[in-house]
Parts: structure tokens; sequence; C-alpha cells
């Protein structure tokens, strides 16, 4: 066994499911383990050294029509506009810690794009900001607020096989 891989196997579940899911998928980056806690876009651009929007930060709704979480990529350096996000899902209410952990199966903070575990086995409505299009690497959630992983844009789009929409603030 590999020392990252046995560093992974301390790590926490979250951590490590997206490690495995990054694996599989034979994603050339597996998950960074920060030494500081990057529960905002802020922080973990602060500990990587990169720009803002590099980070691709999982902001998750609640649907109102039937209680899916609905999960959008976007940069950090940009807010999700709701009213451009309700056409492709219908009515949106705000997802509190617990229905984000339930829904997702990480805590808000370290909300992976992929690896997802819900209580009831559902995934998560997935959409991509078409703005983290503007880098050609960008850093995404691992699964923890200590966790995150580099990729392109385009290698999130085909992780997820999620849409690309444009649905920020102007």
């Amino acid at each position: 066994m590999s020392e990252a891989a046995d560093n992974n196997a301390l790590r926490p579940e979250g951590f490590r499911r997206v490690a495995d899911v990054l694996a599989g998928q034979q994603h050339p980056h597996a998950p960074l383990w920060l030494e500081v806690s990057a529960r905002t876009a802020q922080e973990a651009a602060d500990a990587l050294g990169v720009s803002l929007g590099q980070i691709a930060k999982s902001v998750v709704f609640r649907r109102k029509s039937d209680e899916a979480a609905v999960l959008v990529i976007t940069s950090g350096d940009k807010r999700v506009d709701e009213k451009k996000l309700v056409p492709h899902t219908g009515p949106l209410g705000r997802a509190d810690a617990d229905y984000v952990k339930s829904r997702t199966g990480f805590s808000i903070g370290g909300v992976s794009p992929i690896g997802h575990a819900s209580a009831d086995g559902s995934k998560p409505l997935l959409y991509i900001d078409q703005e983290l299009f503007r880098f050609d690497q960008v850093w995404a959630a691992a699964g923890h607020p200590n966790g995150v992983f580099k990729l392109s844009p385009q290698e999130l789009e085909r992780l997820t096989g999620a849409p690309v929409i444009d649905v920020v603030q102007l």
C-alpha cells in the first residue's frame, strides 16, 4: 500500500469516498488534505494560493416540490441567482446543515460535487455554472472541510455529468 493510500485510510469517511470515486474514474489528481480548514471559498483560495474564482464552491438548495437536493457548483467569487436556477428546478428553499448532510452525505464546508451518499439513496440534482470555465484549473471540496481536489471545468463536467448553465448574479 502506498503512503498516500495509508494516509487516506486515516481520513474521514467523506474524504475517502471522494478519493475512491476519483481513483475509480482514473482522475489524475488525488484529493489533497489541507492542514487548515477550508470551510469557505476564501479560506480554500488562501490555503491553496489561488484566486477566489478558482474555488468550485458547492451551494445546496432544497426543491420545494419534492424536497430533492439541488447542488450548484460555481466559482467562489460568484453568487448563485436563484431566479436563474428556478426554470431548471422549480421553486427552491434554503437548505440547513442537517438537510445538506442527510441529502449529500457531506457537511457544509466539505460538500463535494462527487461521491454523494444520502440517507435515502437519492442523488442531488447537479448543475455547473458556466463561470467556472473562465479557468483552466479549479479546486473542489473533497468531502471534508480540509479536503480538496484539482480538476479542469471540463473534467468536472465529465465526472458529474451535470449540465452547464448560467446561474450567477450579474
